[in-house]
């Protein structure tokens, strides 16, 4: 799904899941930014090892998880 605004940038985001009694940070992530509004889209490779990334750090059940995408993916 991306805005009506068709105009969409590379970028990185931080993407924050919270499970629980954790909080899992996960940053520069790679997503395509709207410019007009600055909505983020993560295509469906991000999204599936972002999915990879939260499930990993679920196990490890750390009260905050910081995690680099670029390093984990």
């Amino acid at each position: 799904m991306f805005c009506k605004n068709t105009t969409t940038i590379q970028s990185t985001t931080t993407h924050v899941v919270n499970y629980k009694d954790c909080i899992i940070v996960i940053k520069n992530v790679p997503c395509l930014e709207c410019d007009q509004c600055g909505e983020k889209y993560y295509t469906d490779e991000v999204a599936e090892k972002l999915e990879i990334i939260v499930n990993m750090a679920k196990k490890l059940m750390q009260e905050i998880a910081v995690i680099d995408y670029k390093q984990a993916a």
